[in-house]
């Protein structure tokens, strides 16, 4: 479905019944991302599955400051409230991750459950995010000046990503094809408002969270699993878990794994 939040015409969609769960894709993902675990968590669950502001189907504006990650999070109030959601379960990948915690954050009395893929709360010093600013600018640029695809051909090979070298081929395919429909506009905009660098600390804020929070990495994406192992340390209430063999994108590189833990978390109550 299509739905204006503050100006902006969002991509929605919508599966099964249950306690509602929204689903936050990555930088250069959309709502189809979450479509192979529809069969299972639309058991238990009402997927809220959301085009980012910049990625999809959503609108890209050329306002960077639309970008804004807790103008995100309002967008996503807003949303809920639309729905007719007072309360809902959040699963959130990479950038997606830093939107639910921006929301957990802003909105905590919206939140029952929280799930945290591969993500971070943020840098801690002014010197860390200045940097990571300029750095994500810099990126900002290249998409502006060499197009979506030669973005993505390096996106690609970032160590980061190393791991799902190992994917089928067309699985890789799948992710590359979605990822060259997204517009450059909001790609280069997502990273300067929504960035690492440009979005709050939330560290502090941790500790207010007094829902359950699962914490999931993989075991190759060692600098995760050390912010996963500090968030875990600052929570009222984490389960940290670790992945073997895989990297990053764990639902993508573990996604049977990755959808059973995600399910039997949400469905203990």
């Amino acid at each position: 479905m299509k739905t204006m939040i503050n100006g902006i015409q969002y991509h929605v969609e919508q599966y099964g019944s249950g306690y509602p769960l929204v689903l936050l894709h990555g930088f250069t993902g959309e709502a189809s991302t979450w479509k192979p675990f529809c069969p299972i968590w639309e058991q238990h669950s009402d997927l809220v599955m959301v085009d980012l502001i910049g990625h999809g189907k959503t609108e890209s504006p050329g306002d960077m400051e639309r970008y804004d990650i807790k103008k995100a999070a309002k967008d996503l109030k807003i949303l809920l409230d639309q729905l007719g959601i007072e309360k809902a379960d959040l699963l959130g990948y990479s950038m997606g991750g830093r939107t639910a915690i921006t929301f957990a954050s802003l909105y905590p009395e919206r939140v029952r459950k929280l799930v945290l893929e591969s993500t971070t709360p943020g840098l801690k010093t002014p010197e860390e995010r200045e940097a990571r600013i300029q750095q994500d600018h810099k990126l900002a640029a290249r998409i502006e000046r060499e197009g979506v695809e030669k973005f993505i051909d390096f996106w690609e090979t970032i160590p980061l990503f190393h791991s799902q070298l190992n994917l089928p081929a067309e699985v890789r395919e799948q992710i590359r094809s979605q990822r060259l429909r997204n517009d450059p506009v909001g790609l280069a905009n997502s990273l300067r408002g929504m960035g690492t660098g440009a979005q709050p600390s939330w560290w502090d804020e941790l500790v207010n969270f007094d829902f359950e929070t699962l914490l999931i990495t993989g075991e190759l994406d060692e600098k995760f699993c050390r912010i996963a192992a500090d968030m875990a340390s600052k929570l009222p209430n984490p389960t940290n878990l670790t992945i073997n063999g895989c990297g990053h994108a764990i639902h993508v590189e573990e996604r049977e794994k990755f959808g059973t833990i995600v399910s039997e978390f949400l469905s203990n109550t």
